[in-house]
């Protein structure tokens, strides 16, 4: 990009005389700066500042005039006084290939008597209470002990606990730990051997010997809540109906199985239009939704209250996934655009509505959705994504495939 050196040097001008009308410097009233002394001053700053927008200018005229869509941000460079380069980026042609190959599996669960008492029996399981024994340690007890342990008769790190609690039965401790604690009582003692395994976490110890002291202080057995009014009323159900309990809960788990296969199918909808759709992704696009993805990611950590310095962020892993987004981005603003795929108030409104069945109050969660723009847009994307998937359903072939009801829910009912 060439500029008029002549334009340049005529706006510097207008811009200082300009200036000295209101300039103020000590020794002389408002407006009576002489402008020489102006252009000493503020003459290198206004210069910079009129190449500035003139170069801004010159390349929006440019790209304007080429018809180019230009992704992220232009580098700009100077070549002599008046001449500069820009490099950068253009938004890729998107051209959506060709569906009839792609096959998205739609998975078909039935909710039965089963299903709902599974998720009867995780709900109570969850309500778990913990009352004192009195007598010997078996799987499912929760365990108070005090342990110490060594090797070579000198004690290690990690190898110390005092009121330690873990849960009989889960594994968390190494085999021969729990192995130890089953059949102890409250206040009983024990010395017992333990071989740490070639692979453990804690290579000072790994495949060493340990000689471990314990002391059972304290055992209680969980007591899991009766399938009763009291049981129903704690889901919310005030009149403790179990029979209107378990109608509602096989409502949240159909409400629940048609999310979970509405996902299974968007995932691989949305994977088989990449897939048809090859692009060469702008790299500033993909670093810029990289970075705000990492910002996210430090954003929940301070909010958890965890420190962002101690969790190590894998950065290409954002890359990866950014790369993905951008892509998919693209692909659906094309194919809104050329199938008139844009969601109507009313298919939003429905989404948010579905949404808001999951809480206690829905139409306070509806409202909620609409008081701020920011939280609607999102809902709008979710439905344009919804009718895009529709979309490429009408051009892949879909296979019903029965799918078992814990396969779907991913072990959260076993």
């Amino acid at each position: 990009m060439a500029l008029e050196a002549g334009d340049i040097e005529r706006q510097v001008d207008e811009r200082l005389k300009k200036l000295a009308k209101n300039a103020r410097m000590p020794g002389f009233r408002p407006g009576k700066v002489p402008l020489k002394l102006i252009q000493q001053t503020y003459g290198s700053q206004v210069r910079s500042e009129v190449l500035s927008d003139a170069v801004q200018k010159s390349f929006t005229d440019v790209v304007k005039e080429a018809k180019l869509r230009v992704a992220g941000y232009p580098r700009i460079e100077r070549k002599t006084d008046f001449e500069f380069s820009a490099t950068f980026e253009i938004y890729p042609e998107v051209k959506v290939g060709d569906l009839g190959a792609a096959t998205v599996e739609r998975p078909q669960v039935t909710v039965d008597d089963a299903a709902v008492d599974k998720t009867i029996e995780i709900l109570r399981k969850q309500r778990t209470r913990y009352e004192p024994a009195e007598r010997p340690a078996r799987d499912g007890d929760r365990l108070t002990v005090d342990f110490g342990g060594t090797i070579d008769g000198a004690e290690f790190p990690g190898g110390k606990g005092e009121n330690f609690v873990f849960t009989l039965g889960e594994g968390r401790m190494l085999p021969e730990f729990e192995s130890a604690a089953r059949g102890m009582s409250p206040g009983e003692a024990k010395t017992f051997a333990l071989a740490f395994p070639a692979d453990y976490h804690g290579k000072e110890v790994a495949g060493k010997m340990a000689s471990f002291a314990m002391t059972v202080k304290k055992i209680d057995e969980p007591r899991v809540p009766e399938l009763d009014a009291e049981f129903a009323k704690s889901l919310g159900v005030t009149d403790g109906d179990v029979a209107k309990m378990r109608a509602e809960v096989r409502a949240n788990v159909e409400r629940e199985v048609k999310k979970r296969i509405e996902g299974r199918v968007k995932d691989q909808a949305l994977q088989a239009l990449l897939g048809a759709t090859p692009l060469e992704v702008p790299k500033s696009l993909i670093a810029m939704e990289a970075t705000s993805m990492a910002e996210r990611a430090v954003a929940d950590l301070k909010s958890r209250g965890v420190d962002p310095q101690q969790v190590p962020l894998n950065q290409q892993a954002f890359e990866e996934t950014a790369r993905r987004r951008v892509a998919l981005g693209l692909v659906i603003a094309e194919l809104a655009r050329a199938e008139s795929l844009q969601p109507k108030p009313a298919e939003v409104r429905a989404l948010v509505e579905q949404e808001a069945q999951s809480y206690e109050s829905p139409a306070e969660v509806v409202k909620w959705f609409y008081m701020q723009p920011q939280r609607l847009s999102e809902m709008e994307a979710l439905a344009l994504e919804g009718n895009v998937v529709k979309w490429v359903l009408t051009k892949a072939k879909v296979l019903d495939k029965p799918v078992a009801f814990d396969e779907l829910m991913g072990g959260a009912s076993s």
